[in-house]
């Protein structure tokens, strides 16, 4: 008896979905790109939003800003919800060995008087700006156009909402577990005149309507300035007068702005490259905004970093948005 084994070839019929052939061919398309590109309906809707009877659900007419295919905006990371899922849990689960290390030594205990203070003054406060950034962003998810692009502020939103988080574990870490030094900090952001300044570009950018401004407002300039400013120049300081065990703490933060940064930087580089006039009206809402971060961190700096700190700070910004391509844009 014999036994013959023959193999059959099955020609593929179809290699992609439709609305990733149309974009990208007829390729066998990755993950990213089928989760990411054309899913947003825009048309043959049955009625206009009752709030904004002026717009269609999806439009993209509530931005000053004008693309020709908001579908050229791609996340540098190649981000959809399982990949951000799944780097996130790495960074958390790093993250949370670190504060774990940090609780089971009681390492917060050894900090002098004067770094505690700065501590409690410069970055507790921070948590409550963070939360009206993960408000911003998901109003940019929701008036935003295109998958793409919608999600990255989603997925932003919802790391602001994490690092705020974190920063209330600082605060609680500080207190052995009591709540009276974050409602200090809460009374800092409400009340210190220093603190005004950026709760008032914090209040004012969650009523801008036009979503590309702000989030040029909220992840260009605001991180832009603030991140390199309290937790990288403070965390040098800090660790110069040896509080460095700190830095564990924050180490999230700094990865994360590190990364965020290549959305962000890709996102303003493909808008000013699609014509002149969306270059100029970009430069034009950094100028205000960046003039108004600067203005608003100046008090702060005063706090407790040192003098040149800002400065520093605004230079790198500077040369962060020629790279991007804003020639004509100074912080």
């Amino acid at each position: 008896m014999s036994v013959e084994i023959k193999t059959t070839t099955v020609a593929t019929i179809r290699n992609t979905f439709s609305h990733t052939r149309r974009r990208f061919g007829d390729k066998v398309a990755s993950r990213y790109q089928e989760a990411s590109f054309d899913l947003e309906s825009a048309t043959n809707f049955h009625y206009r939003p009752l709030w904004q009877p002026d717009k269609l659900l999806n439009d993209q007419t509530r931005t000053a800003v004008v693309m020709a295919d908001w579908g050229s905006v791609s996340d540098p990371r190649q981000y959809y919800y399982g990949a951000y899922v799944g780097a996130r849990a790495k960074m958390q689960e790093n993250a949370e060995h670190d504060y774990a290390f940090c609780e089971k030594r009681n390492m917060l205990a050894s900090l002098d008087p004067q770094s505690r203070q700065q501590i409690c003054t410069l970055l507790l406060p921070l948590r409550h700006a963070e939360l009206g950034a993960n408000m911003n962003n998901s109003n940019i998810a929701a008036d935003g156009f295109g998958t793409s692009l919608t999600q990255m502020h989603m997925f932003q939103a919802m790391d602001r909402l994490g690092i705020a988080q974190y920063l209330t574990r600082i605060g609680l870490m500080l207190d052995d577990g009591d709540v009276t030094i974050l409602a200090e900090a809460k009374q800092l952001w409400m009340a210190d005149p220093a603190w005004q300044g950026l709760r008032r570009y914090v209040e004012d950018s969650l009523v801008v309507r036009d979503w590309f401004e702000l989030t040029l407002a909220q992840n260009l300039v605001s991180d832009g300035l603030v991140y390199p400013l309290l937790f990288h120049k403070f965390d040098d300081q800090l660790s110069a007068n040896g509080a460095g065990q700190v830095g564990m703490l924050t180490e999230f933060m700094r990865l994360w702005f590190a990364e965020s940064q290549r959305w962000v930087d890709a996102l303003v580089k493909t808008v000013i490259n699609e014509s002149p006039e969306n270059k100029a009206r970009v430069e034009t809402w950094i100028d205000v905004w960046s003039q108004r971060a600067v203005q608003a961190l100046r008090p702060l700096t005063a706090k407790g970093l040192d003098a040149s700190a800002l400065d520093s700070v605004c230079s790198e910004f500077a040369t962060r948005l020629k790279k991007i391509g804003l020639t004509g844009v100074s912080a």
